[in-house]
């Protein structure tokens, strides 16, 4: 049994369809000393067990019964209101202090959901999917959480095997492990300064937080350095409208002439906007504007193909943009700092 102080981990799934597994990371998760909050987000069946948080209380967090959900004849629509009962339920949990990370199995469904869940919980705690699709193009970019991890389900579609149980046991130990980290540092982690979130797009093109991340330290600042492609400035975005950062040095704003060039290496239409929303003082600049990042492995579209092309590795590659394209960046760079709400500087 675990102990009245062990990781309280919620375990949510599809408990009508995936009962033996859901089950089986129950065990894992109290024998690596967490206790496990089982939430059952079926709704054609019942599990063969007495979930914590059932179908019926998760439907009920969005004002509807689980006989209107079937009703509906549409799994789209079924799952969806499911996913925003489930976020309502799991936010109230962790407001409530009820519990310390979550983790969610699923194929296509049981991830759809499980992603609506994540991005309703605050930065650092600890949020675990095991998916059948995970690191596919079917999960859009601008669905993953800052501080998501994701696992690849192999073998995982149907029943457990000796395949799937190695996922499992090594995921719930891992969320089991963070949460305890996470509540340990609570009790011990020394004071840290107000955070400042920085952009850059590495170290070898854009040298200037060599200088000012030890510099803003020194003065009592932590710095949190993000790298601008595509992923990394969603997160910085979506850390920026959680009022996280004091203030931003936003030197990085690459991404924006990727997203305008139709690059896949974006980070979205919301890029260098959430700051200047929440009214958080921001320095930017126009690091790197001068290309468009696209992906080596991926055929170099036709619109560039003339273009000056240059490979970083085998992941990503540049191209230059001409005069046209740098006064596109340039007004778009403009409006966005000129709709902030806070004090904003262009350096």
């Amino acid at each position: 049994m675990p102990s009245e102080t062990a990781p309280r981990i919620l375990v949510i799934g599809t408990g009508d369809t995936k009962a033996e597994e859901l089950l089986f990371m129950k065990q894992c998760i109290e024998q690596s000393g967490g206790s496990a909050v089982m939430m059952d987000v079926s709704v054609l069946g019942d599990p063969p067990y007495s979930p914590d948080h059932d179908k019926h209380a998760v439907a009920r967090a969005v004002d509807v019964t689980i006989a209107e959900i079937v009703s509906s004849g549409d799994e789209n629509t079924a799952m969806t209101l499911m996913a925003g009962g489930a976020v309502q339920l799991v936010r109230k949990l962790h407001q409530n202090g009820e519990i310390d990370a979550f983790i969610a199995i699923g194929g296509s469904m049981g991830t759809d959901l499980a992603l609506d869940v994540a991005l309703c919980l605050p930065l650092g705690v600890p949020k675990f999917v095991v998916s059948t699709i995970a690191y596919s193009h079917l999960i859009p970019p601008e669905r993953v959480a800052p501080d998501l991890m994701m696992i690849l389900w192999a073998g995982g579609l149907y029943g457990l095997n000796s395949i799937c149980r190695l996922v499992l046991s090594q995921a719930c130990g891992a969320v089991v492990g963070a949460a305890r980290i996470v509540l340990e540092a609570r009790m011990s982690a020394p004071a840290i300064g107000p955070t400042i979130g920085m952009t850059s797009l590495g170290s070898s093109c854009l040298r200037y937080m060599k200088t000012l991340k030890p510099a803003l330290e020194q003065r009592g600042y932590d710095v949190a350095v993000f790298h601008t492609t595509g992923m990394g400035g969603r997160a910085f975005e979506s850390i920026a409208g959680q009022d996280h950062f004091c203030a931003v040095f936003d030197f990085s704003l690459q991404e924006i002439t990727n997203h305008l060039a139709g690059s896949v290496v974006s980070s979205g239409t919301d890029r260098l906007e959430n700051a200047g929303a929440r009214g958080t003082p921001q320095i930017a600049a126009p690091g790197a504007v001068d290309m468009v990042d696209l992906p080596t492995w991926q055929d170099l579209p036709a619109k560039f193909s003339t273009r000056p092309f240059h490979a970083h590795n085998r992941l990503i590659a540049s191209i230059t943009v001409d005069a046209d394209d740098r006064r596109q960046v340039a007004r778009t760079i403009a409006a966005k700092l000129g709709a902030a709400k806070g004090r904003s500087a262009f350096i």
